[in-house]
């Protein structure tokens, strides 16, 4: 659809860049506490979340969460929280953040065994849904309100 993108600037949606990987994730770039890093995009976590091995790239204050986490190849996973953050994806704000924080090394060591590099995290539907998300596959654009 050509108009998409003037249709969505004109409703103050913010355009962002994601590329697909090999493995057909889609990376997107974000900041977390004004730190740049690279997440999965992943419309089927139900949470953002970051590995516990960056709490210190991107200094967060994690405390004890009483949740486990699941993923696709895991499950009860331990987690950790960490809340009042700063999430930027290109131009789009979100000043209150809340991150679960577990292990992503089997993220990791499956993109590594592809030879990609490894990410922070994971962008999830919580943040898609806030940002009244709309992913452009054909063009890899997110557009995020």
């Amino acid at each position: 659809m050509k108009d998409l993108p003037a249709f969505l600037k004109s409703e103050k949606y913010k355009k962002i860049k994601f590329k697909f990987l090999k493995t057909q994730h889609l990376l997107i770039k974000a900041k977390v506490n004004g730190v740049l890093g690279n997440f999965i995009l992943d419309t089927g976590a139900s949470n953002t979340c970051v590995g516990l091995e960056c709490i210190e790239k991107y200094n967060l204050e994690a405390t004890y969460h009483s949740h486990t986490a699941a993923s696709a190849s895991s499950t009860s996973m331990f987690t950790k929280i960490a809340k009042d953050n700063s999430l930027q994806i290109g131009s789009w704000k979100q000043p209150s953040a809340t991150l679960i924080l577990f292990d992503l090394s089997h993220v990791n060591e499956a993109l590594s065994q592809q030879k990609i590099k490894p990410v922070d995290g994971i962008i999830g539907a919580d943040v898609l849904l806030s940002g009244k998300a709309i992913i452009d596959y054909p063009n890899q654009y997110l557009y995020l309100q």
